[in-house]
């Protein structure tokens, strides 16, 4: 069930009061007639909140009343799967990202929904993954960490959020792409504490996202950042090099959160919200909020593109994920 704060709760029930005497009619031309719901597919209070929450802000001047719940279990699973049966009037969206759209349906083995149980609308923001070492590893950039983990056959540890995340399958991409490297994964509930062991000294490696906080702690001299995973560097952290710059022209991936709806959701009601996205993704207040979490915000997306994300995604994952056979229950 959604878990809406006080203040969403609210704020949602004064909104249907107040359209109660509309239609309720799911047709595009009637759109939107009533409050539209966002399930973040996570616990409130996470980064989910922190992306989507924003945009339901900026919402009330473009589609009306719109609102948060949060319907968090599974690793997003859960949340996912209730967007995926709801009625496709535009009434009810997700806010799905790499892994609620394409890794939880490739490693589960009897998913409750699969990747074209949804359209995609808007990508809102993405993010990168970076390699950050321990001062330690006698390495300046990853060409350097790639000798000295051949040098040290399963001596090094690399930590991340956990198995089956976008994190952990980049991670084996490195691997087998760099020739096979002995480097032992070691899953965390979360990235903080695989950044606390990181500091400390306890493992060598982490594949993180990119946050201020790994900025600051690099130039604390506390670690070290050798390669981002975007196609270009970026325009927060432009000193750090990619992966592809790197030597490595195969590895690329973006983290992303978006806009999501159900599968036979009709094309006028996804063009609206996606317009209606698209001109408050403009304002630079909130694309300077976006980047003072990490994030990049899109100003620039639609279904059409944000599909092609989704699809790239699909295409770089899938193939790691086989050649780990990487599967849940």
């Amino acid at each position: 069930m959604a878990s809406l704060s006080r203040r969403d709760f609210v704020n949602a029930a004064t909104f249907a009061a107040a359209l109660a005497g509309n239609p309720r009619s799911g047709r595009a031309t009637d759109y939107p007639s009533r409050p539209i719901r966002l399930v973040i597919p996570y616990s409130a209070g996470g980064s989910g909140d922190q992306i989507g929450r924003p945009w339901v802000e900026r919402m009330s001047s473009q589609l009306g009343p719109t609102y948060v719940g949060n319907i968090g279990g599974a690793g997003g699973a859960i949340g996912t799967t209730a967007i995926a049966r709801e009625k496709p009037d535009g009434y009810s969206l997700l806010l799905g990202n790499g892994s609620t759209q394409v890794i939880i349906p490739l490693t589960t083995r009897n998913p409750a929904y699969s990747i074209s149980d949804f359209r995609a609308i808007y990508r809102l923001i993405s993010s990168a993954l970076v390699f950050a070492i321990h001062p330690s590893v006698p390495a300046t950039d990853l060409q350097g960490l790639i000798a000295h983990a051949r040098s040290n056959p399963g001596k090094l540890s690399y930590g991340t959020p956990g198995i089956g995340t976008g994190n952990h399958l980049v991670g084996e991409q490195f691997k087998q792409q760099a020739g096979g490297l002995d480097i032992v994964h070691i899953p965390y509930r979360g990235i903080s504490q695989a950044t606390n062991d990181l500091v400390s000294g306890q493992i060598s490696l982490v594949v993180a996202v990119m946050s201020v906080q790994l900025q600051q702690l690099s130039r604390a001299g506390k670690i070290r950042l050798l390669a981002v995973t975007t196609d270009k560097r970026l325009s927060g952290a432009p000193d750090i090099p990619t992966a592809i710059e790197s030597g490595m022209p195969h590895l690329s991936y973006q983290g992303w959160f978006g806009l999501f709806a159900p599968k036979t959701t009709d094309d006028a009601i996804i063009d609206r919200i996606a317009q209606a996205t698209l001109a408050a993704m403009a304002d630079p207040v909130l694309q300077a909020n976006y980047r003072a979490q990490g994030m990049e915000p899109d100003s620039d997306s639609g279904p059409d593109k944000f599909q092609r994300t989704v699809d790239a995604t699909l295409a770089s994952l899938a193939p790691v994920i086989r050649s780990i056979g990487l599967q849940s229950l």
